[in-house]
């Protein structure tokens, strides 16, 4: 059985990762649409060895598909998805548009995969953040077995979770310091090349960010509405792959030992965490990899029951075009998958 597969906003990076993924891990379509805006019609993607023109989105006909992968933003999304859904493709959507509706379930399919029964009610299953993919799959392990109190999260998000604009801006300004140019923020809002910024997203009353709000939302919704979650996150000069300093404490104890036994033997997870010169892995490392790496793994000897790790993963991968297609095989596995063709 092969499947009708649309990959609205197909020309950013998600979307152009989306349609790479799908071909790499042999996802059973029949045929595949690259779909962005009016002024990217006639644009062509890749997909495997096939050169794709992009359709028009505003024209696109999406009862000819079983399945919508939305990549395009959250605009976007709250206009065409539910138009997609009622068209009677199943939308998996990236934006973080949907990510707290009730009757819209969110999903990372190594963490909560029997929640992905409830599309159902509007047709559509939501794509975490990229921090959060990354921070639940190796959460979860860990909370079945130990139970999680309280958690505090330090991430060090690279430029491309901001779009082809950032990376973009950290090239343009990596290379006008070399020169002597004076840097101009434009999708930041200061210097990002030799820099670290403490601030993605708007800032809400409470001082936190939207980014940092969405962390703690987000992991209480797909893992534990128990959890306390406290987060800063922090954008940092790398084009790709998002890192987190993450402490846990625990209500039952659960040694360094057994955790990175633990989290070894789970899916989705590579632990790679030897305590000498280049026993972790670093951004740079996890660029192109399927997996969530763990490093650093020790006890934390400042509460009972705590451990510290150190979480690597490729965002536009895990964190976003991979999940969402690892969300399209969990409805195929589970049998919720009908091709209308």
């Amino acid at each position: 059985m092969a499947y009708n597969v649309a990959v609205v906003g197909a020309t950013g990076n998600v979307g152009q990762e989306m349609l790479s993924i799908l071909e790499e891990r042999m996802f059973p379509v029949k045929d595949v649409y690259a779909i962005a805006s009016r002024s990217s019609l006639g644009r062509e993607v890749s997909y495997g060895d096939r050169t794709l023109k992009c359709l028009d989105l505003e024209q696109f006909d999406f009862s000819r598909v079983d399945i919508a992968l939305f990549a395009a933003g959250g605009s976007v999304s709250a206009e065409w998805a539910p138009k997609a859904a009622r068209a009677g493709a199943i939308v998996i959507d990236n934006s973080s548009h949907f990510r707290m509706d009730p009757d819209v379930p969110l999903i990372v399919p190594e963490v909560n995969p029997d929640a992905v029964a409830g599309y159902a009610k509007k047709n559509i299953i939501a794509n975490p953040n990229c921090s959060t993919a990354q921070l639940v799959v190796a959460l979860k392990p860990l909370h079945d077995r130990a139970k999680i109190k309280r958690v505090v999260i330090s991430t060090y998000q690279s430029v491309s979770g901001a779009g082809k604009e950032a990376m973009d801006e950290l090239w343009t300004q990596t290379k006008g310091i070399y020169v002597g140019d004076s840097p101009t923020p434009s999708a930041f809002t200061k210097q990002i090349a030799f820099n670290v910024i403490p601030h993605i997203d708007v800032f809400m009353d409470d001082g936190y960010t939207k980014e940092e709000w969405k962390l703690v939302a987000e992991t209480k919704k797909i893992l534990d509405p128990k959890i306390k979650l406290t987060a800063t996150a922090v954008r940092v000069p790398v084009f790709v792959g998002h890192s987190e300093a993450v402490t846990i404490e625990f209500e039952r104890p659960i040694s360094d030992h057994e955790a990175r036994d633990l989290l070894r033997e789970s899916p989705g997870l590579m632990v790679v965490d030897k305590r000498e010169d280049e026993g972790y892995i670093t951004p740079v490392e996890c660029v192109g990899d399927f997996a969530t790496y763990v490093s650093r793994i020790r006890t934390d000897p400042t509460v009972d029951n705590g451990l510290v790790l150190w979480i690597v993963s490729d965002n536009l991968r895990k964190g976003a075009a991979l999940n969402a297609v690892q969300i399209a095989e969990l409805l195929l596995n589970k049998g919720h998958l009908k091709t209308r063709s």
